[in-house]
């Protein structure tokens, strides 16, 4: 479970508290009441505060927030986040929240074609992103996953995600372009070129991430 990626939100519940943190230092709870979207990526978040209050806040105003799942969402969700507890072991996020089974949305910098721009993303794989991080791409198509009965057993991998290396501006990484970006991912260490380099898989991204964290 260490190398896995955290499964993405469809659904964030309007009667569950949110947690979000500012720029600034400062933090607002309540219940979110609309995320508005362009193009799938979230450019302001409009939340009912504690003391009822209604806010809209820019995404370049937020440093990151814990928002919760809805219940159709919810069924067997939170275990991913605690099949494997030894794997929580990064101080810079609340791991009570996410063991609760809340998503983990933070600011980057997002190459969108020709244009950076300022959004909030849901970070995949918070507990070995200290190299890599991968956030989820709203809009990716999954590969095909097994099935008994007409019903999936297991989920499928996405065809793309954004990812940032090192801090750097996230872009795309798609499942057709992972072969000529490995070098440029992993070429600088050793132990990942000879585990993963023979026979490049895009279902090993994940694992190769973890490997080169480590």
């Amino acid at each position: 479970m260490g190398q896995n990626l955290l499964n993405p939100f469809n659904g964030i519940s309007s009667k569950k508290m949110s947690y979000i943190h500012m720029q600034d230092g400062s933090e607002v709870k309540g219940n979110i009441k609309k995320l508005d979207r362009k193009k799938g990526l979230i450019e302001e978040v409009k939340i009912k505060t504690e003391d009822g209050n209604k806010k809209t806040l820019e995404t370049e105003k937020i440093s990151h927030m814990y928002l919760p799942q809805s219940g159709l969402d919810k069924l067997g969700k939170a275990l991913d986040f605690m099949n494997d507890a030894t794997q929580w072991n990064n101080d810079d996020y609340n791991q009570t929240l996410l063991g609760d089974g809340y998503a983990l949305y933070e600011q980057s910098e997002v190459q969108i074609k020709k244009k950076k721009r300022t959004l909030v993303m849901q970070l995949l794989n918070p507990h070995f992103g200290n190299k890599i991080k991968i956030y989820h791409d709203p809009f990716a198509s999954e590969t095909m996953a097994p099935s008994v009965g007409g019903v999936k057993i297991a989920g499928g991998d996405d065809k793309s995600y954004y990812i940032s290396v090192n801090g750097g501006t996230a872009y795309k990484l798609q499942k057709k372009n992972y072969k000529e970006e490995f070098e440029k991912l992993f070429g600088d260490n050793k132990e990942v070129m000879a585990k993963y380099g023979e026979a490049i898989r895009w279902k090993d991204f994940a694992e190769a991430v973890f490997e080169y964290s480590k």
